[in-house]
């Protein structure tokens, strides 16, 4: 049997200190035998939606709209946007990920976001992690990440300060107990 993390969390394991992956909780947006791609949900940039609609030549009016978080997704195409969101449902762009869960990439999906009438629940972030065939699965067996099922709350709702403790959790581990020391018996 094939390991598949598509709808799951990388969760970074302690000891792992690549900058663009340290404490982090990476939703895996796609994973099979060519590699896998994930946006990671815990790494708020210093900007906000209303910046990207301006940029985009989109305007709300709606401040809670404007204020939304925009996240640092990964070290792959960082000037590219995408938009995790629920319910699943297509736009010009759409990658479905599983029955409640689509990630998009199009203007048509900011631009129902400004209207008013986008998907209740989003994420949106620049860039996204990539991984080649059979590297994913390399890191895990070096245990560079833990990983789990995706829940929705976590996803789209729980603070972005405890999303890394809360994913672990999610599995029953405590992070602050783990050691970061490698070792052999």
């Amino acid at each position: 049997m094939r390991l598949n993390l598509t709808n799951h969390f990388l969760i970074a394991m302690p000891a792992l200190d690549d900058p663009n992956f340290a404490r982090t909780v990476t939703y895996v947006c796609a994973h099979n035998e060519d590699g896998a791609m994930g946006i990671v949900i815990n790494r708020p940039l210093d900007m906000d939606l209303g910046e990207v609609l301006q940029q985009l030549d989109l305007e709300t009016a709606d401040p809670q709209i404007n204020a939304q978080p925009i996240y640092a997704g990964g070290p792959v195409h960082r000037d590219r946007g995408f938009i995790i969101h629920r319910p699943a449902q297509d736009f010009g762009s759409t990658l479905r990920v599983t029955e409640d869960i689509s990630v998009s990439t199009s203007r048509d999906i900011l631009a129902a976001i400004a209207r008013g009438d986008g998907p209740p629940d989003t994420l949106i972030a620049l860039g996204y992690a990539g991984w080649g065939a059979g590297q994913l699965e390399q890191e895990i067996l070096q245990n560079a990440w833990l990983s789990g099922p995706a829940t929705l709350d976590l996803l789209f709702h729980s603070p972005v300060e405890r999303r890394w403790n809360d994913a672990a959790a999610l599995l029953g581990i405590d992070l602050t107990l783990l050691s970061g020391e490698v070792g052999h018996a």
